[in-house]
């Protein structure tokens, strides 16, 4: 119990050994002496919460925020000593602001939840019993027996025990976790692979022996003991007889497999990161401001203490003959006594911190996330998906993003090939209609190919659908048991139903094509090929394959052909066949390569070498020996490989295309306009990667391409990085390109992190390449921790790409052909790349400037609500008189001024969405926080506090008596973009203060014990001079910002504010320019009058000029002027009423 309790609650370390022993079937030894190792259950987790420690943790994280531990200490302060306010009015704001935020995260870890719970409740069959028993994924144990059938992905980390083809081999897919398509080949050990049958598998007696779980994929020692008839057979186990969760069965109809690691301690589960919480840069910002205004607050409680002392060092004010001491508070501790004065003026001016500054903030996140959903560009058709928010605190981090890094395949590709062209003996071709034709020929042939074709583009088409690994399905579910004999479509089978799997996607699409054309692989069993060249079969028996690898950059195959002769076929990068070649058209050949490359295209060259008997003798003797040594085996096989690949005879090449996705080209370079710097980090091959970065536009055909591959010591890495920068600072003027590889990055971050941030921050494009998920996850926290720290942006599509995604300040996964795992641990999701650019350029951009203005704003407001208390008590003898009344200070956050700024929050666009996307370069404006730089929070501290020396004394002169005002008129001059809901908050806010006001001071209530209010608002409506204060101050308020706007505008605008005044309006109905600070849609705005005098007073506008009615500023500032007339009446001390 204490176990399970511990479990759930998130604290259960279990003690593990080195290794682990896994029983097959779970039959354990039968002796007392064995104790049972403890594995994770097979549940994924990617919640932050259960219901046992939500509100210990969700309480531990809100009250880390500093304004509501702040609001918690005052209030607890505020029930212990007698306050001059009640502890209603710092409690209610706090549980109000606690609950609403504990409600929207517990709703999106909800969310989480429920996308977890269907895949542990994914339905799956295991082996128990005797029986095939379905069960939920999340009851799979480790060592039961797992069946999985064709195309479905594995539940668990298995150990393959067998599969329905008699080898006991099977074929899957990684992409959803490495990102590559390839298919790759799996076996079993002979002695288990014969146990195809369920009780088969239950008579079973085996024992896995593996290391404890680990994060690299491509990495598994272990072996397994298989008892038969009482003798032990122990058999090495290798990456080659791991399943990993996430992969996907392919070209086999089931597969029987142990499970090993489960849950959380799977491959896939365990390169996913550590969930943090994420915190934007303007949450950052928030508690910095707090920190100073909590700062600024004791500054002015201990000021006031200080002077109240000073004050009361006079008898007559100490003691007055209308406010006598008792004994006990004259024979107090003075300590005590200050100590308790100065908690008092604390909780007096604690108003100055905003509370409700938060729950504004949240509500302003979780509603703002919803118009991302609702974004109809952001909606694919094809796949019927929209775009999703996982988590709303980040909202703002889109209008942050300095650095991109996204995944490859899938990403920024469909992940589908097409042949293109191609190049026979220094003659080019192109398919078209399944015909290939010479350039310049059009397709007028009756015949199809065939008469075009001889022996040369015979010869060429043969090497290219025998050059390969590729593997064949055949579609024809009904089959009778027995007929999966690849070569059944001999016997009526058609083709047409074959399925290719190839070892990468370039493989399958030259297949494809050559089976378009007329010469079609039909499949391979064991040591024989077969093609169908133009309807006639040949079989060819495959002698030696020789696997392609990252140094040779080819592969080769070579056969004994019908007539028994024996040729070697090969293809490979240009680089890696041409200096071989001795025969063919080699410069002509080159050069198409050349031009293949200029249009984007992936390009391989294939060539080959006839060999004698003698020849290829010499040849099997070397790869046996190479193939069959135990010391420095690989040096020995790339012996044998540069000594039989080579007297090439050049045959020709292929361009094949990479098909993108919509769009990609123009949004990585709107991201670059707009400042972003796109690196691309990929699991791929360099070639592979090097194509794709050029045909997408992240590499330029101009840029000097630099590369860091293949280092092999600590001291090679660091000499080619100097190398590297120095070429940088030589060739300063065009721009540079960094290809690197995995192995290369491992080295550089472990020894020269400096150097390599060096080379790559000169750089304008980044490619990684052959990186393993937790590298890109390093890669993303490099720059995140770099001195700038910049935000950065990752976005992918397969569980190779979680890390990556989690590590980032913002994540976005792609609703792909790779599963959902990148989707379920993303911040946002989309269904393409294209769509990055309108989250970026547009709802960044807009929820950045929103937000930021949202945090000045109440900053500012608060200001000027405190300082005249502060100021009053310089007139009440600093006796903690209160200025406000209770249920005022309460609701003046959250009632009466919330509202118009949430809307505001909302809805305001500074320009229209079009601009924003069609000029990228309006991004760099808010960049680097920008609009929360501690120069614009000093502006509108500054301002805040001006605004409430000239409320407060503004109506000392003015009215003769002392009375605040205060003003929250601020943000109607912020708003650009006016709309209903506007209107709505701006007049419905001051309605319902003087429904409330009248209300609450014009009827005695009696469950309230005083009532210091009763008839105080009418006498204020009465009042003249009140409304003539509130027209004067008001004035003398706005106007010094209005005069600065106006002259920043003009004299120093940003690129926003040129892009407001040319696409403002038709000129025959444009804006002046002092209208255009606060306009309707549609180019409505008002107070022309004033808006002509302060143009006119620039020198901008002509006099006169005025092109708009005049209600709609002016009602703006009757707006301002009705938000002030609450501070009229909340000072009863002015109209002499005492509390």
């Amino acid at each position: 119990m204490l176990r399970w309790i511990r479990q759930q609650l998130g604290f259960d370390p279990p003690h593990q050994s080195d290794t682990r022993t896994v029983y097959v079937a779970n039959r354990f030894p039968q002796n007392g002496h064995y104790i049972p190792q403890r594995f994770a259950d097979n549940r994924i987790i990617s919640s932050k919460y259960t219901v046992w420690n939500f509100v210990p943790k969700n309480m531990f994280e809100q009250f880390r925020r500093i304004a509501n531990f702040y609001f918690l200490i005052i209030f607890l302060v505020q029930l212990m000593i007698d306050t001059p306010t009640s502890p209603i009015t710092s409690g209610l704001p706090l549980f109000f602001v606690i609950t609403v935020t504990a409600i929207k995260q517990g709703y999106e870890d909800w969310l989480r939840h429920k996308a977890d719970n269907e895949v542990n409740g994914a339905p799956v069959f295991v082996v128990r019993s005797g029986s095939l028993v379905q069960t939920r994924s999340k009851n799979i144990r480790v060592g039961d027996i797992v069946r999985v059938a064709k195309d479905e992905t594995f539940p668990v980390d298995l150990v393959l025990l067998s599969s329905d083809r008699a080898d006991g081999t099977c074929h899957i897919t990684t992409a959803s976790l490495d990102g590559e398509t390839n298919l790759k080949t799996h076996f079993s050990v002979p002695e288990t692979s014969v146990c195809q049958s369920v009780s088969q598998l239950e008579a079973l007696q085996a024992v896995v022996e593996c290391q404890q779980p680990e994060a690299d994929l491509y990495r598994f020692v272990g072996r397994i003991t298989v008892i038969q008839h009482g003798e032990e057979i122990v058999r090495p186990l290798g990456p080659e007889n791991l399943l990993l969760r996430g992969a996907r069965l392919k070209n086999t109809k089931e597969i029987f497999g142990v499970a090993v690691y489960t849950g959380m301690e799977s491959k896939m589960a365990l390169n996913y990161k550590c969930k943090s919480q994420k915190r934007s840069a303007v949450e950052k910002s928030m508690n910095t401001f707090l920190i100073i205004y909590l700062v600024i607050l004791l500054f002015e409680a201990i000021l006031s203490t200080i002077l109240k002392y000073a004050w009361q060092a006079e008898e007559k004010w100490n003691e007055p003959f209308y406010n006598q001491k008792t004994e006990q508070e004259r024979n107090s501790s003075p300590i005590l006594k200050f100590i308790s004065d100065f908690l008092a003026f604390l909780v007096l001016y604690n108003f100055i911190i905003p509370i409700s500054l938060y729950v504004t903030v949240e509500m302003q996140k979780f509603l703002g996330s919803f118009f991302i959903g609702w974004d109809l560009d952001l909606y694919h058709e094809e796949s019927d998906q929209k775009a999703q928010v996982n988590t709303s605190d980040l909202n703002e981090e889109l209008g942050q993003v300095e650095y991109v890094f996204t995944d490859k395949t899938g990403t920024l590709t469909e992940n589908e090939m097409h042949f293109r062209e191609c190049s026979i003996k220094g003659t080019k071709y192109r398919e078209v209609n399944g015909k290939l034709l010479p350039e310049g020929m059009t397709d007028d042939s009756p015949d199809g190919s065939v008469a075009h074709l001889i022996g040369d583009e015979v010869l060429f088409l043969k090497a290219v659908s025998l050059c390969h690994t590729v593997q064949i399905s055949y579609d024809q579910p009904d089959l009778p048991l027995g007929a999966s004999d690849p070569f059944s479509h001999v016997n009526g089978f058609s083709s047409n139903h074959m399925e290719y799997y190839a070892s990468s996607p370039d493989e399958k699409a030259l297949v494809e094509a050559t089976k378009r054309i007329g010469v079609a692989f039909t499949g391979s069993r064991g040591e024989t090929m077969e093609i169908n060249t133009f309807g006639k079969l040949e079989k060819y028996k495959l002698l030696h394959l020789l696997e392609f690898d990252a140094n040779r950059r080819r592969m080769s195959v070579i056969l004994q052909t019908p007539s028994g002769g024996t040729v070697l076929f090969t293809k490979g990068a240009e680089s890696a066949i041409l200096p071989f070649a001795t025969s063919g058209e080699i410069e002509k050949t080159r050069l198409h390569v050349d031009e293949f490359a200029l249009k984007g295209l992936r390009t391989l060259v294939v060539a080959c070498r006839h060999f004698s008997p003698e020849e290829y003798m010499d040849v099997d003797k070397r790869l046996t020996a190479a193939r069959t040594a135990l010391q420095q085996r690989e040096e020995k096989l790339q012996e044998a490989f540069d000594f039989i690949e080579r007297d090439l005879q050049l045959l020709g090449a292929t361009a094949v295309e990479d098909k993108l996705q919509d769009k990609v080209q123009e949004t990585i370079e709107a991201l670059r306009l707009a400042g972003i710097k796109v690196w691309v980090l990929t699991g791929d091959k360099h070639e592979t990667a090097v194509s794709v970065s050029l045909s997408c536009g992240h590499f330029h055909r101009t840029m000097n391409i630099l590369e860091l591959l293949q280092q092999r010591s600590d001291n090679e890495c660091a000499e080619q990085l100097r190398r590297l920068a120095r070429r940088i600072k030589e060739d300063h003027v065009i721009q540079h390109g960094l290809v690197v590889d995995g192995a290369s990055l491992s080295l550089a971050l472990r020894e020269h992190e400096k150097l390599f941030m060096e080379v790559c921050k000169n750089c304008s494009a980044v490619l990684c390449c052959r990186m393993a998920p937790l590298q890109k996850a390093k890669v993303v926290r490099l720059l995140k921790t770099s001195p700038e720290k910049p935000i950065t942006l990752a976005i992918g599509d397969g569980a190779n790409d979680v890390s990556m995604i989690q590590e980032a300040h913002v994540g976005i996964g792609i609703m792909g052909k790779e599963g959902r795992q990148a989707v379920r641990n993303s911040d946002y999701a989309i269904a393409r790349f294209k769509f990055l650019a309108k989250l970026l350029l547009v709802h960044g951009h807009f929820y950045y400037i929103r937000i930021a203005t949202l945090v000045q704003y109440f900053f500012y407001k608060n200001v000027c609500f405190i300082t005249p208390q502060f100021l009053y008590q310089f007139f009440c003898l600093f006796s903690q008189q209160t200025l406000y009344d209770s249920v005022y200070l309460t609701l003046y956050n959250i009632c009466f001024t919330s509202l118009p700024i949430l809307v505001y929050s909302l809805f305001e666009q500074l320009v229209h969405p079009h601009v924003l996307q069609s000029k990228p370069c309006l991004y760099r404006d808010i960049r680097k926080n920008s609009l929360l730089s501690f120069r614009t929070f000093l502006y509108w501290t500054v301002l805040g506090f001006c605004h409430a020396f000239i409320f407060f004394f503004g109506s000392y002169i003015l009215m003769g008596e002392d009375t605040t005002l205060m003003g929250n008129g601020q943000i109607a001059l912020e708003t650009h973009f006016w709309t209903w809901m506007h209107h709505f908050v701006t007049w419905g806010s001051i309605a319902f203060y003087f429904i409330f006001s009248l209300f609450y001071g014009g009827i005695i209530w009696p469950f309230l014990h005083t009532q210091d209010m009763y008839f105080v608002f009418v006498q204020l409506l009465s009042s003249g001079s009140a409304w003539f204060a509130i027209i004067i101050i008001v004035i003398i308020c706005l106007s010094p910002d209005v005069f600065k706007k106006v002259l920043y505008r003009h004299l120093q605008p940003t690129s926003t504010q040129k892009s407001q005044q040319s696409l403002s309006a038709p000129p025959a109905q444009a804006l002046s320019c002092m209208e255009s600070l606060c306009c309707y849609q549609q180019g409505q705005s008002g107070c022309s009058r004033l808006a002509s005098l302060l143009d006119q007073m620039t020198g901008h506008c002509k006099a006169g000029a005025s092109n708009c009615h005049t209600s709609s500023r002016c009602n703006r500032w009757a707006g301002h002027q009705g938000a002030m007339i609450m501070d009229l009446h909340e000072s009863p001390w002015s109209f002499g009423v005492v509390n």
